[in-house]
Parts: structure tokens; sequence; C-alpha cells
């Protein structure tokens, strides 16, 4: 596994709308900006461990389901 990388992938997107949240109502929830749960949903910004934790708390959700690892291919 030396010379492979992970990219932290989400569900965010899918489980937020499967709780009938907008990203503005999660956002309130979890008391960070509309603009930063889009950054998460679209993979540009990786959350912190807390803001993780708050996002699964607040949709009911293990970190596991919400988070995941996405291994890029190895040379």
């Amino acid at each position: 596994m030396a010379n492979s990388q992970s990219e932290l992938g989400n569900r965010l997107k899918e489980i937020r709308t499967r709780n009938n949240y907008t990203q503005a109502d999660l956002a309130a929830l979890v008391e960070v900006s509309r603009k930063t749960i889009n950054t998460v949903e679209n993979r540009v910004f990786i959350p912190s461990t807390v803001l993780a934790l708050k996002l699964s708390q607040a949709l009911n959700v293990s970190v596991e389901e919400l988070f995941y690892l996405v291994d890029s291919k190895a040379e």
C-alpha cells in the first residue's frame, strides 16, 4: 500500500436529501455556513473530525455510513 492514496468520499447529499434537509437546514443544525455543506458534498473540503461527527449526529447515521475512503489506483 506504499504507493496508493486514498480520498475521502461521502454520501452527504444523498443522506441529507433523504432526511428532507436543504443545505441551509443542515448548515444551521451543525453551525456552519451553507457553502461549507456544499463544499463537503462536492469533495472540495474535507471536514474536521468534529464536523464529521456533528454531521453524522444531525443526520442520525454513523460516520462510516456518511464518509468512506476511495482508493485511487496504486502504481
